[in-house]
């Protein structure tokens, strides 16, 4: 099934778990830490009508705000700016359509800043977003879409009980990004 296909079909808890795997996979951008989403994550455990997603997300927000000056420099600035967006945009309630345009959003976002910090501007991101096919697009960039529907598939199958497996997967994305950006920032002197 492709990313597309997968994000019109997941459930609240899905859509949340794909929007903050994306932006977690992406906090290198904001300067954060590794654990800096993890009070996020520990809200998808709760049913949808679970109150601590807004209050959780605007804690955040704050940390990471206040983490913006010390981002790694060197990154492609219009990557960052995507990174930001992602957060800015994440709906204050954890359920209703807003939930689904800002996970579709991270989607095509996350894959973006994989894009840019490989360096593979020709890709056509939204046929592979369409397709689930990744072929002819750069290891980056096929090991994001791969992450992108792990994180729906697991989620999907597994409910709550997922979310540890999708936190796993987000985290060594995380971890191949920071060493994109640090990779980027040596490259751009």
């Amino acid at each position: 099934m492709s990313l597309e296909e997968l994000i019109a079909q997941a459930d609240e808890r899905g859509l949340a778990a794909s929007g903050v795997a994306c932006l977690d996979r992406c906090v290198p951008l904001l300067g954060g830490d590794d654990e800096a989403l993890r009070p996020l994550w520990g809200t998808l455990a709760g049913g949808p009508a679970d109150g601590d997603w807004g209050e959780v997300l605007r804690q955040t927000r704050e940390k990471l705000d206040a983490a913006a000056g010390e981002a790694a420099g060197g990154c492609a600035e219009e990557a960052a700016q995507l990174a930001r967006g992602m957060l800015a945009a994440a709906p204050a309630d954890r359920s209703g359509p807003a939930l689904r345009v800002w996970a579709d959003g991270c989607s095509a976002h996350a894959l973006r800043i994989h894009q840019l910090l490989d360096g593979a501007d020709d890709a056509d991101l939204t046929a592979a977003r369409r397709e689930g096919r990744t072929d002819g697009l750069s290891p980056l960039l096929a090991a994001e879409l791969r992450r992108q529907t792990a994180v729906l598939e697991l989620v999907a199958a597994h409910g709550a009980a997922g979310l540890r497996s999708a936190l796993e997967v987000s985290t060594e994305g995380r971890r191949v990004l920071r060493a994109a950006v640090s990779r980027r920032g040596r490259r751009d002197g």
